[in-house]
């Protein structure tokens, strides 16, 4: 008695991690998920793997984007990209990921929030002002 797979497995239910990631929507596009799990921003275990390793139920994934760490369980299996709302239903993330990584975005959003913005571009009698002021010193 064979198992059906599911919508997007192929016929014997494997999945590359890379495309599990895609459909999972941590990455936008599978070239970028291939290249963070080249560069060893994804863990499987605790191991460095390929971008073609298969992607099983059960198995724990670090993952490290833009400053924030992901630690996952993947749930589910799909090769096609959904919704966010379906697509969060094939991992879990642990509480105290979830709320280090929450805590990180606070973190981050309170430096850029302090860091001191441009007025954008200067006035005409700005722009001659500081003319006036570069000449006085040549």
């Amino acid at each position: 008695m064979s198992r059906k797979p599911q919508v997007g497995e192929d016929e014997d239910g494997k999945i590359r991690l890379d495309k599990w990631l895609w459909a999972a929507r941590f990455f936008k596009t599978r070239q970028l998920a291939h290249e963070a799990i080249e560069l060893g921003r994804v863990l499987v275990g605790s191991e460095r793997v390929k971008p073609s390793r298969t992607v099983n139920v059960g198995d724990t994934l670090h993952l490290r984007i833009n400053q924030l760490e992901y630690h996952v369980t993947v749930i589910g299996l799909s090769t096609q990209r959904k919704s966010a709302k379906d697509a969060q239903s094939l991992y879990s993330e642990s509480a105290e990921s979830q709320a280090a990584r929450e805590e990180r975005a606070a973190l981050i959003r309170a430096e850029r929030a302090s860091f001191p913005h441009g007025e954008g571009r200067p006035t005409k009698r700005a722009r001659r002002d500081m003319l006036r002021f570069k000449d006085t010193f040549q």
